[in-house]
């Protein structure tokens, strides 16, 4: 006898019919948005023109040098602009003379040389300070 004949057999005799089980779970395809659980970074001015800031206060955040510091401002290590001392913020647009011998400058400004380039500075200006001292003793 041979194997088919067997199972035809068996499957005609048995009164219970034959039930098919799908799959519950569909297989997991692949998806395109993996990588949405980053997080903003929140980059950019942090105080505007004519506010008053402390010491050590942020004022813009940056991955490239789009802002420059001026006058009694900083420039951390990550771009980060900060207030040297504590005054009035003043954002200025201030002509950019680069030095046009240098290679980065070369590249960077290539085809630029007879335009005028502007950048942006921000300076803090202190706050002046009280005129209340006694004067003891002159040298």
């Amino acid at each position: 006898m041979s194997f088919n004949y067997i199972l035809n057999t068996a499957k005609s005799r048995t009164p219970i019919l034959d039930v098919i089980r799908n799959a519950s779970k569909k297989t997991g395809g692949s998806t395109k948005n993996t990588n949405c659980k980053v997080k903003p970074k929140h980059r950019g001015w942090k105080v505007q023109d004519g506010h008053y800031v402390k010491a050590g206060h942020m004022l813009a955040t940056q991955r490239t040098t789009r802002f420059h510091p001026g006058l009694n401002v900083g420039l951390g290590r990550n771009g980060t602009l900060f207030a040297m001392e504590a005054g009035k913020v003043v954002v200025t647009c201030e002509k950019f003379d680069p030095f046009w011998e240098h290679t980065w400058v070369q590249r960077i400004y290539s085809g630029r040389e007879d335009q005028t380039i502007y950048k942006k500075y921000f300076n803090v200006i202190p706050e002046p300070q009280h005129n209340r001292f006694k004067l003891i003793d002159e040298i």
